[in-house]
């Protein structure tokens, strides 16, 4: 397990956070194909988890309005990846991401009876706030990601990377 923190002391640097993470799946993304990556959001109500996805999808390319899933329980994107792997050589691939916010789930497996299971382990990336609604019923993540709003209003963010992926997304 890795794990780094850093205080957040503006939007903008939550956004510049987003864009180093978005910068690190894409180099992810253009190495190991298919990935699934899964990574979770952790915080109270108003830390910023929405607000940080909406950010890594822009970075990622995404150029529509990010919805909040708390009422549908999931919004997908599609987004056209253009990675470069060497000077002059360009690659497109089409990334799968699914934003789940579970907040409003009344039980652990409601997410499984909604007809999530195979999309977390499909190909692309799932992202998950409030995983600890389902009670342990989600698969493994590889990426956790909690935002603690401080006093001062600045937010410590801490990414804790579980397996490999996470791991190098951390470092």
């Amino acid at each position: 397990m890795t794990e780094k923190s850093q205080v957040l002391h503006s939007e903008s640097e939550t956004e510049d956070l987003a864009a180093d993470l978005s910068f690190k799946i894409k180099a992810l993304f253009l190495k190991q194909d298919p990935l699934s990556l899964r990574i979770a959001l952790i915080g109270d109500l108003g830390a910023g988890k929405t607000t940080f996805t909406r950010y890594l999808l822009k970075s990622l390319g995404h150029t529509g309005k990010v919805k909040s899933p708390t009422y549908a329980l999931c919004e997908p994107y599609e987004i056209a990846l253009s990675l470069t792997s060497e000077p002059h050589q360009f690659s497109q691939k089409k990334l799968h991401i699914h934003h789940f916010d579970l907040y409003r789930m009344n039980h652990p497996h409601e997410w499984i009876d909604a007809g999530f299971r195979e999309t977390l382990s499909n190909p692309g990336i799932c992202i998950v706030e409030w995983p600890e609604k389902a009670e342990g019923t989600l698969p493994p993540f590889d990426l956790t990601i909690i935002l603690e709003t401080n006093d001062d209003q600045t937010r410590l963010v801490k990414l804790i990377g579980h397996t490999k992926v996470g791991q190098n997304l951390v470092s």
